[in-house]
């Protein structure tokens, strides 16, 4: 898995947050890795993006960044009012690509979800991670509305025939409501993919040393953690949801579809 795609199912996920503990886990390893941010935008030229967030979190990495825009839009809506030249799928493929070439794993991290379009011809994230045969991890959130949208996104997906690698909850919260305990049974279900882990709430303001230490300890085995979806599940489920359903769903989780 040289090039990982991880795009979340909306904005304010968690997703920049998930792709450092990602990023941490993979350096723990021992793996080099480059992070590659397509389209930053709602960031000034002299501010730090997410790819320097990141490598803020996570370590020494390599960072790239292929445009930047001023205003939080979409990239597409962004670059044309700034009068700036768009980034097209091909650009993301050829970039990664490059990366992928100098380093043990690349993780491409989108804006907002899949198909939020980088230019005026429609091309997104999707097309990309199309393009580059990756498979893509999905951020989501935890609570309330999740389900749809993760759902939605698992579609698009298999309609392409790109591998949804996992899910990872991109903010646990300290007090989970029902909606999230029940979610961490049925996430995987609509995903028809593993739950690969779950990030508690906040973690993006730990001092990047703690951040590092604990990056493991949020992830599955499968993104270089230690992280145990059954156990979660059991901790999480436990608090009020009925034994059976939760065990019949749980057994969805164990294994990608």
């Amino acid at each position: 898995m040289p090039i990982l795609v991880i795009t979340g199912t909306g904005t304010e996920v968690g997703k920049t947050v998930a792709t450092a503990a990602v990023a941490a886990s993979a350096l723990a390893a021992g793996r080099s890795v480059a992070v590659l941010k397509p389209a930053q935008t709602g960031v000034r030229p002299d501010e730090p993006g997410d790819a320097e967030e990141v490598a803020r979190l996570a370590g020494a990495l390599t960072t790239a960044e292929l445009a930047r825009y001023p205003e939080p839009l979409a990239p597409a809506t962004a670059a044309r009012r700034a009068g700036l030249a768009p980034v097209r799928p091909h650009d993301v493929v050829e970039a990664a690509r490059k990366l992928a070439a100098e380093h043990d794993l690349v993780l491409v991290e989108g804006a907002g979800g899949l198909l939020v379009r980088f230019d005026e011809a429609g091309g997104t994230l999707a097309d990309a991670a199309q393009s580059l045969r990756a498979p893509v991890l999905v951020v989501a959130s935890a609570g309330l509305g999740t389900l749809n949208t993760t759902e939605l996104t698992a579609r698009e997906l298999r309609s392409r025939r790109v591998q949804l690698f996992g899910v990872v909850i991109g903010s646990w919260p300290d007090s989970p409501d029902l909606a999230c305990r029940c979610n961490v049974a049925d996430l995987p279900e609509v995903a028809g993919a593993p739950l690969l882990g779950a990030l508690p709430a906040g973690v993006g303001t730990l001092p990047p040393a703690d951040f590092r230490a604990a990056a493991p300890s949020w992830l599955a085995p499968r993104l270089d953690g230690t992280w145990e979806a059954e156990a979660f599940r059991a901790r999480a489920t436990g608090w009020g949801l009925s034994g059976g359903s939760s065990r019949r769903k749980a057994a969805a989780t164990d294994q990608p579809r």
